[in-house]
């Protein structure tokens, strides 16, 4: 049974970075698609973002040129790496496998001065 567990979140000021991690287990990791959404209060969860086996990956577009989505399959692990962050990609962030109905608990992420 896939799992994943994200973590990596915070409280950061408009402007600045952070990185989550996505640690799989269960299943076949160098094979899967792994994608990012993320829901903010009052919202419906959105996609943010996916990284494909060979490493090509997609944004969405208000993420575009300041996510970066990045993979170590030795680690079964998945990054997103945040920068330029504004008070609107304030919300809880959720890795998820394309195709694996499995959510992970989530990693709040804070953009407040």
């Amino acid at each position: 049974q896939v799992q994943l567990m994200e973590s990596g979140g915070g409280l950061v000021q408009p402007g600045g970075s952070l990185r989550l991690s996505c640690v799989h287990s269960g299943g076949i990791f160098n094979l899967a698609t792994i994608q990012w959404f993320r829901e903010a209060s009052g919202k419906r969860r959105e996609w943010v973002a996916n990284i494909f086996k060979n490493a090509e990956a997609t944004y969405e577009d208000s993420v575009k040129g300041r996510f970066t989505i990045s993979r170590d399959n030795s680690k079964s692990t998945v990054y997103l790496e945040m920068n330029d962050l504004k008070p609107e990609d304030t919300a809880v962030y959720y890795c998820k496998q394309f195709g694996v109905d499995s959510w992970g608990q989530g990693t709040q992420v804070t953009v407040s001065s």
